[in-house]
């Protein structure tokens, strides 16, 4: 199960990654501007986000695999589509069928992950299954980068596809949704079977959740806008930066990029761990810690980075290992605890659709201010982004002490 949801979440990023990788190849083969690719990218990522609030009911109601493995077939279909086609508007409304159907992956996995593993273990578990999407992020942008100095853009797009028909076959023949269905005995957690019996239920909610769980989703949904806002922002903008910017060229600015998802795979370990072993599974805490230190690269990055592409390159890293950590803890382990097993995939569902918000938000925002200047504007965007998520999780804090939170 650990290998086949690792093994699925990670190969969605090759069906994912090529379009920021090939941004500026986009551009140049096909005259598209700043602001025209930000409104591609702008139609996956609205899609994304709608996807999220929807893939996380359709995963309650009809069950992970299900939901994974249409996903993943519909994500490469789309994607073989945008090797075949020139045209904006056909690549935009790809775009949206591509959003939709890669919606489906973070909730379905962090879903099929929920009954098999129990809460005292899911802060390490999670640290070390979350490297999937560093680790298929490196892969895919390194893949794509390759593939893009040697053939074009368009086999950027075929071989992701490749890469995720693959995975497809042996997600299919090794995850199954419950423990039951493989013959073994349910996991009882009674720390959580405790909570959820004496929850007061909210009015037609149907999984048990008190008006404080749902608060608390909410809360860190706001927390994962802003920390979706920055991670989309460097994996959608740094390689366009790399090459307009620095210098270089566009298989080298898709490597260089990959520094981000390089720090992020030891963060999420780190912060995983530490939640587990001196947190005692308490996620807030050290995501909090984390999402600090990444303010202090953020600043790094405005201040330093513009210098030089040794400076970017450094600072990219470094927010990458502070950010991961936290991204993976309160969208994943975090969303299985405040959201119940029964309401894990809807819990991360919310939490990930409200964080694919930020996504949209920042594509809109910052191919703008690429069209009228440098980065300067764009690196005091994540800055402030950085300084908004520590805030909300410091409301979850807060709401720790009051004992309205248990996160």
């Amino acid at each position: 199960m650990f290998a086949a949801t690792w093994a699925s979440y990670a190969g969605y990023y090759f069906c994912r990654k090529p379009f920021f990788i090939c941004k500026a190849a986009l551009g140049e083969d096909l005259g598209w501007d700043p602001s025209l690719l930000g409104l591609i990218g702008t139609c996956y990522l609205v899609a994304y986000a709608a996807g999220q609030f929807m893939a996380g009911g359709l995963g309650t109601r009809f069950g992970s695999r299900a939901l994974l493995l249409v996903g993943m077939a519909v994500s490469i279909g789309a994607n073989m589509a945008f090797g075949f086609t020139n045209s904006w508007a056909t690549f935009a409304a790809f775009m949206v069928v591509n959003g939709l159907a890669q919606a489906s992956g973070w909730s379905g996995n962090v879903g099929a992950l929920a009954p098999w593993f129990r809460r005292k273990e899911r802060g390490t578990v999670m640290g070390f299954w979350a490297t999937n999407y560093q680790v298929g992020g490196v892969l895919a942008n390194a893949l794509a980068a390759w593939v893009l100095g040697q053939w074009g853009f368009q086999w950027s797009f075929f071989t992701g596809s490749m890469v995720l028909l693959v995975v497809w076959a042996f997600f299919a023949l090794n995850q199954r949704n419950l423990p039951e269905d493989v013959g073994l005995t349910p996991i009882a957690d009674e720390d959580e079977s405790a909570t959820e019996a004496g929850a007061e239920p909210v009015q037609g909610a149907g999984l048990g959740w008190s008006r404080d769980v749902v608060i608390n989703v909410l809360v860190v949904g706001v927390f994962y806008f802003f920390v979706k806002f920055i991670r989309y922002a460097l994996w959608s903008w740094a390689p366009f930066l790399l090459y307009r910017d620095y210098g270089l060229e566009l298989d080298e600015a898709g490597f260089v990029s990959t520094l981000f998802d390089l720090g992020g795979i030891a963060g999420v370990i780190a912060a995983g761990w530490l939640s587990d072993r001196l947190f005692h599974g308490r996620r807030a805490r050290v995501s909090f810690l984390f999402i600090l230190a990444m303010a202090g690269a953020c600043v790094m990055l405005y201040t330093l980075g513009p210098a030089s592409l040794v400076l970017f390159a450094v600072s990219i890293g470094l927010v990458g290992f502070t950010l991961y950590g936290p991204d993976s803890l309160m969208s994943g382990a975090g969303a299985i605890d405040v959201g119940s097993l029964r309401g894990a995939a809807l819990a991360a569902g919310i939490i990930n659709g409200m964080g694919a918000i930020g996504a949209v938000v920042q594509e809109l925002l910052l191919g703008k201010l690429l069209d009228t200047g440098g980065a300067g504007p764009v690196f005091a965007t994540l800055v402030g982004s950085a300084l908004l998520a520590a805030a909300a999780l410091a409301v979850v804090l807060v709401r720790n002490r009051l004992g309205r939170a248990d996160l």
